[in-house]
Formats: C-alpha cells, structure tokens, sequence
C-alpha cells in the first residue's frame, strides 16, 4: 500500500480521470466508503447500528470534495437509518447534487452564516455519538482561522467534555499539513482517521500520529497499476508475508544462517539475551553470543540453544578494547554481527567498537547495529565513511538525532524524510524506531509500519527488534527487506498482545512466543 505525497494523489486522480473515472465518482465512492467505515466502528457488540442504538452522527462538511465527501457520507448514514446533522463549514452551491440529494431526505443542515451556528454545533456534539471532520483535507496550505477554527475548538472542547464522544477524520484531520505532518495549534484531534485510497505522509510524523488516532485506509477505486512508480509505502500483511525466508525440507542449522550477537555488559544482562532470542525466534539456524566472560556464565542456563564466544572484559564488566583480537579467528564463520544491544559505554568497550567497524578488521556480509554501537559510532565525525559493507541500523529517536548531528524535535517533526536522508547520506538501511517506525534504503524508497503501540514502550522491546533483523538477514533476506519484515513481525507481536491484554503491562520476552505464531499465520497467506 502506497503512501503518499498531495502531488501524487492529485496526479493519480488526474490519472484515474483519464482511465474514465470522474471526481464525481470518486467523490461517491469515497463517501460511501467513509460511511461504511463509520458503521462498522459502531457494530461492536452491544452497539447494534440497525437496532436502538444507531449511532448518533453529527458532519462538519468543508469546501471542496473533502466537503462533498462528507455530504455523501451523511447521505448513505442517512439512508441505512443514522440520525445524521450536518454543519456547513463553506456554503455549497445550490446546485450540488449530494447536497439536495440530503435536503430531499430531510437531513438537519445548518449553513455557518446561520447566527446560531456555533450553538447548534455544541448542542449537536453533546448528543452525537460521532463527530465526521470532513472540513479540510489535503488542500490545506494555510493556518486555521476564522469559521474552520471556531469550528474545530467547537469539536476539541466537546470531545474533551464527553470522552464517549468519538471524532473521526474523513481523510485528514483539519489543520494537518499532508506532506510535512506539520499540525496547526487548534488542529483537529481524531480517534479514528479514515483516509482515502492512500495514506498520506504527514499522517506518520509525531503530530500527524497524535492527531490522527487509528488509521484506516479505504479503496476508492483509482486503479492498482497506477501506483507503481510511487516509491513510499506503508507495509501490510501480503508484503511482509512475500518478504519471509523459505523453510526448504531438505534444510540443516546452516541453511538458515549464523548470528553473532556481540552484545551485553554488567549492567544491561538481559539485552544480549533478548536479542538472541530474536534471531531464535525468527528462524537463524545458530546465534553465538560473544559478551564478556562474567555475563555469559549467568545467561547461560537460561540460553541453552545459543553458543558462546567469551570475550575479556574491564572491571565493571564491559567489553575490553582486547576483545577484537579474540574475535577475529571467529568473524569468517558468520553472515552477521548484531552489534551494541546492552553494551554500554565504557571507555574500553567503546575502543573495541571502534577497532571493530573503523579499522581494517574483516567482518561478515551483514552487519545490524543498534543501541549503544549506534551512540559510539556519533562521536566519530564522517563515520559512514569507514564503516564497511552493508548494515541495517535501528536507531531510536535519540540515538537517530545523535547520529545526525539534529535535535530529537527535527528528527520527530518529518521522520521519513530524515530516515530518506540518512540512509541516501550513509549508505545503510535506517530502521527509525517509534510510532509508525521508518525503514528507509539507500536507493530512497521508504516503507513504514502501521503500528504505534504504547505497549511496546517497554525495556528491551528494541533488543528483540535488534535480533530479529539479524535473524532475517542470516537467512538470506536482503538488508532493506529484512529490516521491513522484522519491523513489522515486531509491531504486530505488540499488537497482538495489546489485543489480548491491553496496552499496559507489556515485557520485551512476552514478544518472543508470539513470532513463530505470527510468521506460520503470514505464510499461511498463500506464499
């Protein structure tokens, strides 16, 4: 599924046109899909639409076709029997079908230029289960003001008084930039954005995800070979499913690759062994661990499928600056090094990271690198110069901002063009992590996750991310395409446990048992 800039929506609705779809259609169809959507939110169980408790639904209906689209909502929520009340944000010509087509039902339809617009509004808010934002969609270019942002603080101030109150953004939410996620100060706030036949990029930067609530992406009908040169996406089920390694019958442990997690110190034990975990779970035929000599001797019951490669440490139990030399006899046997879940930074340990990835020293084809070998590497001015081969780097806001020498503020205003830039600039595959994490190739192509999961804000959550691209990678998934599946197999692991337990409550290991599972339910999809 493509994501999308306002250039190219307007361009492969200019497209669709030319196939004979008409805006009038697409209008139609949006509509209709919008009211669907809005259906099946309130079908629950105990929330029946065709029995006593239709959902209540109050439309503020914009300029344009995000206007019109509301007004084809309302009409088909009309139809299937919603108590509907529509609020004109900008007066519709006289002649425009959907809207006589809701004066004709004897839909409540209240102009803004009514005196007693604003009051009718709140008292509609306090009585409608729904309120549809179809104000302003990906036109807006200016700030809020005058009718659209009373109208908006109208809404704000009724969702805040009455939380059972649901808004629902039809497309975007009001005051959202499409492009940049840039949010204006009295922009709406949805629980639920319904966008229209892509998802559009400002909706994954930290204020699009604040503002938008869920995303629901609805088909309106442009067709699929139109979005093929569109370079951004958002990842799904049957693309992840396409990405997954095959498992041949005739396999052995060394068909499905080798990891060597170089991870862990005295005081971060449980990194090196979630990480390895990750791999584990994902299918690499051997993980190693190569951690200093003291922490492998308390992980080592507890991580019996894994081999160890122990490595000389400092006084406080961090990797030694002599660890490099033992590990060069073992670096031939592996495709990958996991390297910096858990390592800390000492003086010493941050010697032998350098002495690892900024010198000379051979290492396997693949490297992934996170945490604490992400934070080295951002004291070393021009270090993607050195670092050698192909590495998939998984960089929290922080360590992202540290890396590109910009504050978390930049890094969270835009995330995929950061991620885009960074990975072009350093030649790597960037996996920025958060709500809806950003996996971006070098070659500019972007791909993002649906998911933003309070629960998965938990210690140690990235280790297993961490370990589970590495186990991808071992098994032959290419960089760009093991960082993808791995950040996907991660989020939904948090979704489904979210889905049986709630958001709170969440620890990293509870994401391991549940990566089998998830990987058979994918590749059941016909891969």
């Amino acid at each position: 599924m493509k994501i999308v800039t306002v250039a190219q929506m307007q361009a492969l609705e200019r497209q669709a046109g030319e196939a004979g779809i008409s805006t009038a259609q697409l209008v139609e169809r949006a509509g209709q899909a919008v009211a669907r959507e809005l259906r099946a939110l309130f079908s629950a169980p105990g929330r029946p639409v065709g029995g006593s408790a239709r959902p209540k639904v109050v439309v503020l209906a914009g300029p344009g076709n995000n206007g019109g689209d509301g007004l084809v909502a309302a009409r088909h929520l009309a139809d299937w029997g919603a108590p509907v009340r529509v609020y004109l944000l900008s007066p519709r010509p006289e002649d425009d079908p959907n809207f006589q087509a809701l004066l004709e039902r004897g839909v409540p339809v209240l102009d803004v230029e009514d005196p007693s617009f604003h009051d009718a509004l709140s008292h509609s808010l306090a009585w409608a289960d729904v309120a549809l934002d179809a104000v302003l969609g990906t036109g807006r270019a200016r700030a809020l003001e005058g009718a659209y942002r009373a109208a908006v603080e109208v809404v704000n101030r009724a969702r805040a008084a009455a939380p059972s109150l649901r808004v629902v953004a039809l497309d975007l939410p009001t005051g959202l930039d499409a492009d940049t996620g840039a949010a204006d100060p009295s922009c709406m706030v949805a629980d639920v954005t319904i966008t229209l036949g892509c998802p559009k990029r400002g909706l994954f930067s930290s204020a699009g995800a604040a503002a938008a609530g869920r995303i629901t992406v609805v088909d309106i009908g442009i067709p699929k070979e139109l979005f093929q040169d569109i370079p951004d996406e958002l990842m799904t089920d049957d693309l992840v499913a396409a990405l997954l390694p095959r498992r041949p019958l005739q396999a052995n442990k060394g068909t499905f690759g080798r990891v060597l997690a170089v991870a862990g110190s005295g005081n971060y034990v449980g990194a090196a062994m979630l990480a390895c975990r990750g791999a584990q779970r994902v299918g690499a035929g051997l993980v190693t661990l190569a951690a200093p000599r003291s922490l492998i001797a308390m992980v080592a019951g507890a991580l019996a499928e894994a081999t160890y490669a122990p490595l000389p440490e400092t006084a406080t139990g961090a990797i030694s600056r002599r660890a490099t030399q033992e590990l060069l006899p073992l670096l031939s046997r592996y495709d990958v090094v996991l390297l910096g879940c858990g390592l800390g930074q000492h003086p010493e340990t941050q010697a032998f990271v350098h002495d690892l990835l900024l010198s000379d020293t051979p290492l396997p084809p693949h490297l992934v690198l996170d945490a604490d070998g992400l934070n080295t590497l951002s004291g070393t001015a021009t270090w993607w110069k050195r670092v050698k081969g192909g590495a998939v780097l998984t960089p929290h806001p922080g360590e992202m901002a540290r890396l590109a020498g910009v504050s978390v503020a930049e890094v969270q205003q835009d995330r995929m063009s950061v991620a885009r830039r960074a990975a072009q600039e350093w030649g790597q595959v960037v996996a920025l992590k958060g709500a809806y994490t950003v996996v971006a190739s070098p070659q500019g192509g972007c791909r993002v996750s649906p998911y933003a999961n309070p629960a998965l804000a938990s210690a140690g959550t990235g280790d297993v991310l961490a370990g589970v691209i590495a186990g991808l990678l071992a098994q032959g998934v290419s960089p760009f395409d093991a960082a993808s599946a791995g950040v996907y197999l991660h989020g939904l692991a948090g979704q489904r446990f979210s889905e049986r337990n709630g958001d709170t409550g969440l620890l990293a290991s509870d994401l391991l048992p549940l990566l089998p599972e998830l990987i058979h339910s994918l590749k059941g999809r016909g891969y």
